[in-house]
């Protein structure tokens, strides 16, 4: 019943369980395939990513919890990596170095007008503050360096998932109401999925705000779009509680395949396959 998740955040970076506790309740509600993707380090500390000193804490825990429920399901090792800059980003070799199964590339954080970096991934409040503070109010501004960042990284590669895209999208929207809807954002929404689709990149439907907000990332006026492109799909629910680890998946899988998918990519065997979408 396609029961996979690869997008999960522990304690090692800002998930609120042990690494363990997400793979127990994976076994225990039937998942099949389970990854685990903590924030990948910064070059600094923040709060919400890991420190390079615990990565190999974080590949050892790994080791540990695989070997332990080697037969009841599928476990692979993925970081969630940032596109801060052109020396500083999935693709570098630091990242490509490490032994991992996938790497997920997603934009948290853009650089203002003054060149500081400023995360966007915040509540729609302090989203409205940083457009106003960092942005000289301009709302175009900082979507446009958004999608300039995700375009970037795409170009770079090194990565294997696009991490919740359009994420923006929530915040920009209750903003200025209909944003979504003019022509210059979807044109940025349509050129982004073009280049998905030229490099052969798989798309993540992250359900991590579908409880709260009644939305996916990318939101689902696009799935269509994504079909249309061929472009490789799955559901990931951006857990940072393993309760949460099946969050909006029968909500994401039916609106897909409304869309017209049959099938969504699940990592089976060290491989990523397309497997019938059953709802």
């Amino acid at each position: 019943m396609n029961l996979t998740n690869y997008h999960s955040h522990c304690v090692f970076c800002d998930g609120r369980a042990d690494m363990e506790s997400f793979v127990r309740f994976a076994v225990a509600q039937g998942f099949t395939s389970y990854g685990i993707s903590s924030h990948a380090p910064l070059p600094y500390h923040t709060a919400w990513s890991m420190d390079w000193e615990h990565m190999k804490d974080y590949l050892n825990e790994f080791q540990r919890v695989k070997k332990k429920y080697d037969g009841l399901i599928e476990y692979y090792l993925g970081l969630e990596i940032d596109y801060l800059n052109d020396n500083y980003n999935p693709s570098s070799p630091f990242f490509q170095e490490l032994p991992l199964d996938y790497r997920i590339g997603s934009v948290h954080l853009l650089e203002d007008v003054k060149g500081v970096t400023i995360d966007i991934d915040v509540a729609p409040v302090v989203f409205k503050d940083i457009v106003d503070d960092h942005f000289d109010g301009s709302l175009e501004l900082l979507v446009n360096e958004y999608f300039r960042r995700q375009q970037r990284m795409l170009e770079l590669g090194g990565f294997d998932i696009l991490g919740h895209p359009d994420k923006l999208h929530y915040n920009a929207n209750l903003m200025r109401p209909g944003i979504m809807e003019e022509k210059w954002f979807s044109q940025l929404v349509e050129s982004l999925f073009e280049t998905v689709a030229r490099k052969g990149m798989m798309v993540e439907v992250n359900t991590k705000s579908f409880e709260t907000y009644g939305v996916f990332f990318p939101n689902k006026m696009h799935f269509e779009l994504l079909r249309q492109m061929n472009i490789p799909v799955m559901v990931n629910s951006d857990a940072h509680y393993p309760e949460r680890i099946n969050s909006g998946r029968p909500e994401a899988l039916g609106a897909l395949k409304n869309a017209g998918y049959e099938s969504v990519r699940e990592l089976y065997q060290g491989k990523w396959i397309d497997v019938k979408l059953e709802i």
